[in-house]
């Protein structure tokens, strides 16, 4: 039986959002995508504020 791994569901986020850009070399002056330069961060803040509301929701 397979199991649900939170980390597993994480990082398929992360990468999810790190696809949708892509490195094109020699162009690295280019502006910046925040979908592929920040993904972890943004699955981060994301993952944060989920745990943050769940705490608030089961302490009352």
């Amino acid at each position: 039986m397979r199991t649900l791994n939170p980390l597993r569901c994480v990082s398929r986020l992360a990468d999810s959002f790190e696809e949708r850009g892509v490195y094109v070399p020699g162009i690295d002056g280019g502006p910046v995508q925040p979908w592929r330069e920040f993904g972890w961060a943004i699955v981060g803040w994301i993952f944060t504020i989920g745990l943050f509301v769940l705490f608030f929701a089961l302490a009352t």
